[in-house]
């Protein structure tokens, strides 16, 4: 059998020693995190109170401000930015999947053939 070459008393003092400071370098950051999607929560509401005289762009800064706190929230909370490349790679297809998916809702909802045919 293989034994460690530290013994966990030592191994202990040392994460003992480290894990306060860590601890509360995390909260910290966790309590930023929070209080942003607060902040941007509110944001969406004032937003969507204010007309930008386009339907189109209030949707757009919804949309932005949405992707912005699901970055955070799966950055920070859901420990992404600590992750191997395939885990990118797999939300960059997830991205680019819902984009196109898009592009077909709106093709869909302007419909460029009956708007071709009314004319």
């Amino acid at each position: 059998m293989d034994h460690p070459t530290e013994t966990p008393a030592v191994h202990g003092a040392h994460d003992s020693h480290d894990a306060p400071v860590d601890l509360a370098k995390s909260i910290r950051l966790y309590l930023k995190v929070g209080a942003l999607l607060i902040l941007f929560t509110c944001v969406t509401w004032g937003v969507a109170l204010i007309d930008f005289g386009s339907h189109a762009l209030n949707i757009g800064i919804g949309l932005a401000i949405a992707t912005f706190k699901v970055a955070l929230v799966s950055l920070i909370f859901m420990h992404l930015n600590h992750e191997r490349g395939l885990v990118y790679k797999v939300l960059l297809f997830t991205v680019i999947f819902g984009a196109a998916m898009m592009f077909l809702f709106v093709l869909a909802y302007m419909d460029p053939i009956k708007a071709a045919l009314a004319h």
